[in-house]
């Protein structure tokens, strides 16, 4: 996947860049492929954080969870009669060494970590005019979240060492399309960190 910055539109002054960090849970990395990369993400999204905090951006940590009593669930969680990721439970844990200890968190029971919270409201009071985002899966929840983050007219940056996915041809072909229709930058980690910083 090509990286590029992102940047489209007429130089001007910027608002605040803030980090969002995507479903770091213990119930993702069930999956065998994101467990094998489990570290190395942990590690990146760490180094995010790292950054953020030097450079006085915000850090919100969105999570989902949802309440046994189905009023949560989504619709392919009704069809196959599957709760996933309850409330208080060790699924919906955030990934031991993570350091978001004292972070903001969203509440999430979608894909989009803006859809039905209060995140937008949240990142206007903050000045907030960007995001990078990271955390998995890339072509689910991450891309998700990026797609309502145009809609709402923030730009985004994928932080390509710090998102993992379940299908690397998917992620790959939905990052293709946030990059080319969205105009969505894909950066390495040092461009990450120089965007938080």
């Amino acid at each position: 996947m090509p990286r590029s910055d992102g940047a489209s539109g007429p130089a001007g002054p910027q608002g605040a860049t803030a980090l969002l960090i995507i479903d770091m849970q213990n119930a993702f990395f069930e999956d065998e492929k994101l467990a094998r990369v489990q570290q190395p993400l942990v590690g990146a999204c760490n180094n995010l954080i790292d950054a953020a905090r030097r450079g006085g951006a915000p850090v919100i940590v969105a999570r989902t969870e949802h309440l046994s009593d189905r009023s949560t669930w989504t619709l392919s969680m009704l069809d196959d009669d599957q709760g996933f990721i309850f409330e208080g439970s060790h699924q919906a844990d955030v990934l031991d060494g993570l350091r978001v200890d004292g972070l903001e968190t969203v509440t999430k029971t979608r894909d989009s970590a803006f859809f039905g919270t209060h995140l937008a409201t949240r990142l206007r009071t903050l000045g907030v005019e960007r995001l990078v985002l990271a955390g998995v899966s890339t072509h689910n929840c991450v891309a998700h979240t990026g797609a309502d983050a145009f809609a709402h007219d923030f730009r985004v940056s994928y932080a390509l060492d710090a998102i993992g996915s379940t299908n690397d041809q998917y992620a790959e072909a939905m990052l293709e399309i946030l990059s080319v229709e969205y105009r969505q930058g894909i950066v390495g980690q040092a461009e990450a960190e120089a965007l938080l910083g």
